[in-house]
């Protein structure tokens, strides 16, 4: 008898149809999978993303503002040997290097203060010996030191014009000659400002941080009233006379062969068609380190890449930036095939503060050993190469750098490709390479030229001084009140990177200025920071 194996028909497809439901339901399960996968690998990442910016946000709330490397003590040590181990010092600098221990007490007061001397003597009766009776003689004197602060004072100054006429032709004639004696022009004309009084508004807002409204109490505690509107129209006025020496300035700025810029945002209130809560912007501009400081400020209504280009226009060579994409029009070459006029300089300071964030972003016991530690470490020896640099000629800087930076700079970007991939785009991380890699063409121009510098910190600092006097007066309530500032700021910071006294330039520029020819270029000149000595 033959038995057969196989189900019957009808059973055979009841069997296939089932078969069918299970590999259709396991396809469908393993969609489902798949796609939770890739929402629980989404959620990570971001859960990854908010944890950073946590981890940066508690830091920026509670650590220190400080960039160094979180680091344990011995690396530090090891750093420094490796530092050495690039740069050996000659046995010449090594014995020049000496330890001077801070000794304790009070500093000397300068030599240069007006002394006022108070003697204080025994009466004549007492300079008899106690045990003789003989008379005694001075032997000497004990001397105490005091700092007397005599606060400001204010005085009338009068400008006495005497006139002179002819009694013989007053009585003998219809027409009387009439002479005056010659007086200085006023820095501002029918108004009772003086140099000073203008170079004293200016210092105390623009050096010191005084917004006018304090300006006006305090003059109140002098004794006089003069309200805040006219310790505007003082430092108005006094920038018309200051923009001649600020066009002097630029006109020379321009033919440097290396810059910087940088730009912030300021509030005006009072813009022609624009809300007062709309950002407007000061912008920046000043020489490299191997020529005399020039520093100049322009306000503009926007961020826009044409004011960089217009002020800059006859500029050609190297302009260091902070990767902001608004400068990246000043590369274009005015002809087809022409080189481009300007070069732009990455920073990498805001390269080694992105990688600082990603650092900061993570927990603490995860930073011991982490690429953004790497990554800090390498740039870190870059800055340290270029410390020992700052005396050397813009030649020798190039050779150096081209021997020791060089493959330093090399071996960062083969790292940081091998390791773009495995990043996370949006992690801080992530960000710090992406923006290295875009940056690169950028960031290696130090390695062209031995003028440019490794970061453009030269125009924070100096725009530094408008952020801190920002934070005290807020905004600017005109666009001519924005302009004189960015002029009086100007005139202001490029005297003292020349090591004057602001208010003394000041002071020494209205006596001048309202009393020349103020179209005589030459004569401008002379009166530029760099031209001018003040007496001590």
């Amino acid at each position: 008898m033959h038995l057969s194996m196989e189900p019957p028909k009808e059973d055979r497809q009841e069997l296939l149809e089932i078969i069918s439901g299970l590999t259709s339901q396991n396809e469908q399960q393993g969609t489902v999978i798949h796609k939770l996968e890739t929402q629980n690998e989404q959620l990570a990442t971001r859960l990854r993303w908010f944890e950073e910016q946590f981890h940066l946000l508690r830091h920026r709330q509670f650590g220190k503002s400080s960039e160094r490397t979180i680091a344990m003590q011995g690396s530090l040590f090891n750093e420094a040997e490796v530092v050495t181990e690039q740069a050996p010092a000659s046995e010449d600098e090594l014995q020049s290097i000496t330890c001077e221990r801070r000794k304790p007490g009070r500093k000397p007061l300068p030599q240069d203060l007006p002394v006022e001397r108070i003697e204080y003597d025994l009466p004549e009766q007492e300079k008899v010996c106690p045990e003789c009776g003989g008379d005694m003689h001075r032997m000497g004197e004990a001397v105490r030191k005091e700092l007397v602060v005599i606060p400001a004072q204010a005085k009338v100054r009068e400008h006495v014009r005497f006139k002179y006429s002819c009694r013989c032709c007053e009585k003998n004639n219809e027409r009387t000659p009439i002479k005056e004696a010659e007086a200085p022009h006023p820095v501002i004309a029918k108004g009772y400002a003086s140099p000073s009084s203008v170079a004293c508004v200016m210092t105390m807002k623009y050096v010191d941080g005084v917004p006018l409204y304090r300006q006006e109490k305090h003059f109140e505690r002098l004794g006089l009233k003069i309200s805040r509107s006219v310790l505007s129209d003082w430092a108005i006025k006094g920038s018309e006379w200051l923009k001649f020496l600020y066009l002097a300035a630029k006109a020379i700025l321009v033919t440097r062969g290396v810059l910087h810029a940088d730009e912030t945002t300021l509030q005006v209130l009072k813009e022609l068609g624009r809300a007062a809560e709309t950002k407007s912007y000061m912008w920046l501009y000043r020489t490299g380190g191997d020529d005399p400081p020039i520093i100049l400020y322009e306000y503009q209504e926007t961020r826009s890449g044409d004011h960089p280009r217009k002020f800059l226009e006859g500029f050609r060579g190297y302009l260091h930036v902070d990767g902001y994409v608004g400068y990246e029009g000043l590369e274009h070459p005015l002809k087809p095939g022409d080189p481009p006029p300007v070069k732009l300089c990455g920073c990498w300071a805001h390269l080694r503060r992105k990688f600082d964030d990603a650092m900061k972003g993570l927990p603490a016991s995860h930073r011991g050993n982490c690429r953004a530690k790497e990554a800090l470490e390498r740039i870190n020896r870059l800055f340290a190469m270029e410390r020992g640099l700052l005396k050397c000629s813009p030649e020798e800087r190039l050779a150096v750098r081209r021997e020791k930076s060089l493959p330093e700079v090399q071996d960062l970007r083969k790292w940081m490709e091998v390791i773009h991939g495995e990043l996370v785009p949006k992690s801080l991380m992530g960000v710090a390479v992406t923006y290295g890699l875009n940056q690169w063409d950028k960031l290696v121009r130090f390695l062209e030229d031995g003028r440019v510098e490794l970061s453009n910190n030269r125009a924070e600092r100096s725009i530094k001084p408008f952020v801190i006097g920002r934070k005290n007066f807020l905004f600017c309530n005109t666009p001519g009140g924005a302009q004189a500032s960015a002029i009086i700021y100007s005139i202001i910071e490029t005297a003292k990177e020349n090591g004057l006294n602001p208010h003394a330039y000041l002071t020494h520029l209205f006596e001048r200025l309202p009393n020349m020819d103020t179209t005589d270029a030459a004569a401008i000149e002379q009166l530029l920071p760099w031209n001018v000595k003040l007496p001590a």
